[in-house]
C-alpha cells in the first residue's frame, strides 16, 4: 500500500512522492497491513503550520526527537476513515482529525501527517464535525491556546496577531474573560478582531498586565515584555523558538517576573476545543485564508511562509491522482 506525501528532502526543499505505508501489523516489512486498532484514512485537507513546519522547512528547527531529513511533515490533517482493523472496525466511514503519522518505510514521520492516505492507531483518529470543512485543521492549533491557558489564568495581553494568537483571543472571550488586548507590528495583520482590539505596541502605555502570551514566536521579545507586566506577572511563551530566549535580569527582578512555557496540547486539549466549536462557544472561521491543490505543495510552502496575508495555509488532496 502506497500514498502520495509531501516530502521535506532536506532544507527548502519540497517534493511529492510516493511512499510505502506501514502498519502496526509489520512496521518492518512496510506491507501496509493494519493492524487490529488501526484505522486508514483518506486525508481531505492538510494544514501547513507556520511555527514547527516553518522551522523545519528553513532549517532552524532545534534538535527535535525524531528530527531529521527526508521527513513528512504535518500534523493539521483532515479526511474519512476508508478501513480498519478488526477491533477498529466501527470506525470506517467516520470523518477524523489526524494529528500526525509514522506509517512511513522510507521517510521520517515528524510530524508525518500531510500525505493522501495514512495510517493511525485508531486512538490518534479524533472523530470530529464535517461540516466544518477545512476549517477542522485548525483543531491542533486551537487546542494549543487551549492547553496554554489551562497552565494558569487566562490573557490580558497577547503578542502577535497571526493564526494562533487569534486562537488565544478568541478561546479567552470564549472562557468569558475579559477581551485581551492583541498587538501586532504588522499593519496588515491588525486586521480581523472578534470583540477585543489590535493595536501596535508603541501605542500601548499600560505597564500592568497580569497575564503576558506571546504568540509571535520572537525569542528576543521578553525584554520588551517584562516592563509590561504588573508586580508578580507571568508571560507564557505559547509559541515555538528558534533561538535561545532571554532577558535583562534587573527588571525582572524588580518585578519579581513569573516565567512559562507551554508545550502542545492534550487529548482532553483537543476534546474541549471540539465540545467549544459544537457549541458555538469558539468560531474557527476566517482563519484559512489561502488554499492550494496537494500538487503545488512545492510553491504552497515558500507561500505560506513568507506572504504575510496568508495567515493559514490549506492543501487539497481531492485533486490527486
Amino acid at each position: 500500500m502506497e500514498s502520495l506525501a509531501v516530502i521535506l528532502e532536506a532544507p527548502r526543499r519540497i517534493a511529492l512522492r510516493r511512499l510505502v505505508l506501514t502498519g502496526s501489523a509489520a512496521p518492518d516489512a512496510g506491507a501496509g497491513l493494519l493492524g487490529p486498532s488501526d484505522v486508514l484514512v483518506d486525508i481531505q485537507w492538510s494544514g501547513v503550520s507556520a511555527g514547527t513546519e516553518k522551522l523545519l522547512w528553513s532549517g532552524e528547527m532545534p534538535n527535535f526527537p525524531g528530527m531529521g531529513y527526508p521527513l513528512v511533515p504535518g500534523y493539521e490533517s483532515v479526511g474519512r476513515v476508508v478501513d480498519a482493523g478488526a477491533d477498529a472496525a466501527e470506525r470506517i466511514g467516520d470523518w477524523v482529525f489526524v494529528p500526525g503519522a509514522t506509517c512511513y518505510r522510507d521517510a521520517r514521520g515528524l510530524f508525518g501527517g500531510t500525505a493522501q492516505r495514512v495510517i493511525v492507531p485508531s486512538a490518534r483518529a479524533h472523530t470530529v464535525d464535517e461540516s466544518l470543512g477545512r476549517d477542522s485543521v485548525l483543531y491542533a492549533l486551537a487546542a494549543t491556546a487551549l492547553h496554554a491557558m489551562n497552565g494558569g489564568d487566562p490573557p490580558d495581553l497577547i503578542v502577535g496577531h497571526g493564526t494562533l494568537g487569534r486562537l488565544l483571543a478568541r478561546m479567552t472571550i470564549a472562557a468569558g474573560a475579559p477581551p485581551p488586548v492583541v498587538w501586532e507590528m504588522k499593519p496588515a495583520r491588525r486586521t480581523g478582531a472578534q470583540g477585543y482590539s489590535v493595536i501596535a505596541p508603541k501605542d500601548d502605555d499600560r505597564r500592568d498586565y497580569a497575564n503576558i502570551y506571546d504568540a509571535s514566536g520572537d525569542a528576543d521579545c521578553l525584554d520588551l515584555l517584562v516592563p509590561r507586566l504588573r508586580h508578580r506577572g507571568e508571560i507564557v511563551l505559547a509559541g515555538f523558538y528558534a533561538n535561545r530566549p532571554s532577558f535583562a535580569f534587573a527588571p525582572a527582578f524588580r518585578a519579581e517576573a513569573r516565567f512559562r512555557v507551554a508545550a502542545e496540547w492534550g487529548p482532553d486539549d483537543l476534546a474541549t476545543t471540539r465540545a467549544l466549536t459544537e457549541c458555538g462557544a469558539l468560531d474557527l472561521s476566517g482563519l484559512v485564508t489561502h488554499q492550494r491543490s496537494a500538487a503545488d505543495a512545492p510553491e504552497a510552502y515558500p507561500e505560506a511562509f513568507l506572504d504575510a496575508d496568508c495567515l493559514k495555509m490549506v492543501l487539497d488532496w481531492s485533486e490527486c491522482a
